[in-house]
């Protein structure tokens, strides 16, 4: 020990007996890793299962052809091909947007389209509308108020059926609005099991990349 220090240098004795003192690093036992694999094992095996059903139950609620949808007698059949707009657009521009008043049912003729929303402050995308597609049944069916935006990702052309001219072709023949009702509540349908899908593929994203050790 040095005079004026306040520091005292431990014995070798001393060090010896401390570095004795230090617990050994804990091994996990196989048991429990066998546990830990058995149970993500299950956990993708269920995720599995949720995917497959929720694919099943897609098919189900598919959408049904536009001429079956559209299916009437001549006399209203020639109404709705009368009142049709033709609309081109280019790349870029909005067909609609969310809120605005509803102009009709909108068939999607060429192009590629894509819907997108905002709630809660938060701005989803709903998907694609392709040839062939029925857009905003909500709407036209509904208060008249557009749900969702629709713009162009390509140039394309659609065609408007006048929402005065489908009224009075529901008063003329009201299977047709069953008709529609149906087909937008499997749209409803659709866009939840879409939801639930990603939700359980991104799930099994999460688990699957794990090694089992």
């Amino acid at each position: 020990m040095m005079i004026g220090s306040s520091h005292v240098w431990p014995s070798k004795s001393v060090r010896r007996v401390n570095c004795a003192r230090q617990e050994p690093a804990r091994i996990p036992k196989a048991g429990t890793t066998r546990q830990n694999a058995r149970r993500r094992q299950e956990k993708m095996g269920d995720v599995t299962m949720e995917t497959e059903t929720i694919s099943v139950r897609m098919g189900s609620v598919a959408a049904h052809p536009l001429a079956e949808l559209l299916e009437c007698p001549a006399e209203t059949g020639n109404l709705l091909n009368g009142s049709a707009l033709p609309i081109e657009v280019a790349a870029g521009d909005a067909v609609f947007r969310q809120h605005d008043i509803c102009r009709g049912l909108y068939v999607v003729v060429s192009g590629l389209f894509v819907r997108k929303s905002e709630r809660m402050k938060t701005r989803l995308t709903l998907g694609p509308a392709r040839t062939g597609d029925l857009v905003e049944l909500a709407a036209a069916l509904g208060d008249g108020k557009h749900t969702y935006t629709l713009t162009a990702q390509s140039a394309g052309s659609l065609l408007l059926l006048p929402i005065e001219a489908l009224k009075k072709v529901f008063e003329m023949y009201p299977p047709l609005r069953m008709r529609l009702l149906e087909e937008l509540a499997r749209e409803v349908s659709r866009a939840y099991l879409s939801c639930c899908l990603n939700r359980a593929v991104h799930t099994r994203r999460r688990t699957g990349p794990a090694e089992l050790t």
